[in-house]
């Protein structure tokens, strides 16, 4: 196990005994990791059915249905049992009634994007499983009222924690906290899945009190953010060794020009941003408040908050078309990754999601945008300084992690926005290869050796494999996936 797993492991067993509130007493981060590899009799890796956190009965129709469709491809349809129901099975804590709170997998904490996206798969499926749906409305619940604690937070506790790990951080922390990293993203996912579920489910019990003060936070967030009345009330500093992990020139980050864009400090990744203006997160907002708009408008009969998100997505739209593109000599016009206003642009991508390739996953650009396949093709490539191709496999990682180390959401993304179905093809051989026979996803591999990765218990990125299995099963992609073998 490597010193960086032992960390997240050991903060994770931290937490869960100092928390007070019952959800994280029962945490455990040894008893859902495994390295066993157990690929030639493929021995289930889901918990003994006693062990799992929450049972749907829909989640369980459906990996019978698709180990049926996968049969002759039996790797496959094994590692979609294990991945697709991680989350469920492993991170998710529910109350049984209007509260769900969702670890990230070996930490005892919950993020708004990580809990946003682990979720996400089984929407489709709530309207087959009343307890599935009271969960999922849960969670929506409980990400509303952590942007209500502190919309600059990205990470929550359970409840509040007399020891945290990042309490002497140079920032405003409170005891809710699990971490105050100001991430544009993390008051866009509660966003995404809210506006999701109510277009799946029609219940708009959820758009009350908490969501109408959330979509006031974040405005006022997002505003502050601008700095068009100066630099915001956000600051952070850490005591660290690792640089990406603090923030420069006094905890208030980088000069950044006010433009209409939106400062974000920290990247999906839990990194520094180098410019302030992260493009794929400023992607990212335009489209979550225009979901907001639609909500206020259709469900709360509030047409001025609604004009107010509007106007600013049309603001930083704006701004993104006349700030992120960045005219390549090899490429022609691409996105930017990172801008500052001031003329000067960052030209790489990061695995995490949104970044640049997961544009068009998650909506913010049509796939056929020319500037978004030229992109594409850039981030893809080793003009990109976080791509990185070996022996085994090849993929975008960050500085995270660091030199040679795939992420296999880079992979994911790569499939979600292809066209081309020898490229899919690729990436599920790739992503079977990969696992080191574990069945499972992992944050990061060795671009040459599979057996060295980090983070065993990934919720987010197993979920999101299942994710993809379905989507191209609904694509009819059946016979691409029956015949991708590892």
């Amino acid at each position: 196990m490597n010193q960086r797993l032992k960390f997240f492991a050991g903060a994770a067993v931290m937490l869960a005994l100092s928390a007070n509130v019952a959800q994280a007493k029962d945490f455990d981060a040894q008893k859902y990791i495994t390295h066993a590899k157990d690929a030639t009799a493929f021995v289930s890796k889901r918990p003994a059915e006693s062990e799992r956190l929450f049972r749907s009965d829909a989640v369980e129709k459906k990996i019978k249905e698709v180990k049926k469709l996968l049969k002759d491809n039996k790797y496959l349809a094994w590692m979609f049992e294990n991945c697709f129901p991680n989350t469920i099975d492993t991170t998710v804590h529910f109350d049984g009634k209007d509260d769900t709170f969702v670890y990230t997998g070996d930490i005892a904490a919950m993020w708004l994007r990580d809990s946003g996206a682990q979720v996400w798969p089984y929407v489709q499926l709530a309207n087959k499983d009343p307890e599935l749906k009271k969960m999922l409305r849960g969670v929506i619940l409980r990400q509303l009222k952590c942007i209500n604690i502190d919309p600059y937070a990205n990470a929550f506790n359970p409840g509040p924690l007399e020891d945290n790990p990042w309490a002497s951080d140079l920032t405003d922390m409170k005891p809710e906290l699990h971490e105050r990293k100001y991430e544009i993203d993390s008051l866009c996912y509660p966003l995404r899945l809210a506006y999701h579920y109510w277009q799946v489910t029609g219940d708009t019990s959820v758009f009350g009190d908490e969501w109408k003060a959330a979509v006031k936070n974040i405005l006022k967030t997002f505003r502050e953010q601008q700095r068009k009345n100066g630099l915001g009330p956000y600051k952070f500093q850490r005591k660290t060794e690792r640089q990406l992990d603090t923030v420069c020139n006094d905890g208030l980050g980088a000069p950044a020009k006010p433009c209409g864009l939106i400062c974000s400090f920290f990247r999906p990744s839990d990194d520094a941003t180098t410019y302030l203006y992260l493009v794929p997160s400023n992607f990212m907002a335009v489209s979550s408040l225009r979901k907001a708009a639609e909500i206020l408008t259709k469900v709360n009969n509030d047409a001025a908050t609604a004009g107010e998100c509007t106007a600013l997505a049309e603001e930083v739209a704006e701004a993104l078309q006349k700030h992120a593109i960045y005219n390549h000599p090899k490429y022609g016009k691409i996105y930017a990754f990172e801008v500052d206003g001031y003329g000067n642009y960052n030209l790489m991508d990061d695995a995490n999601v949104p970044s640049l390739l997961a544009m068009a996953y998650l909506g913010d650009v049509d796939i056929n945008d020319p500037i978004y396949q030229n992109t594409r093709r850039f981030v893809w490539s080793e003009d990109n300084p976080y791509f990185f191709r070996g022996s085994k496999g090849e993929g975008i990682g960050g500085p995270h992690i660091g030199y040679d180390m795939v992420w296999p959401m880079s992979i994911m993304m790569k499939a979600f926005t292809s066209q081309d179905d020898a490229e899919i093809k690729w990436c599920i051989e790739t992503l079977q290869r990969t696992d080191a026979g574990t069945g499972l996803m992992h944050e990061s591999f060795n671009k040459n050796n599979p057996d060295n990765y980090t983070r065993p218990w990934f919720a987010w990125q197993n979920t999101l494999f299942g994710e993809l299995i379905l989507k191209l099963i609904d694509d009819g992609k059946v016979d691409l996936l029956v015949n991708a073998k590892r």
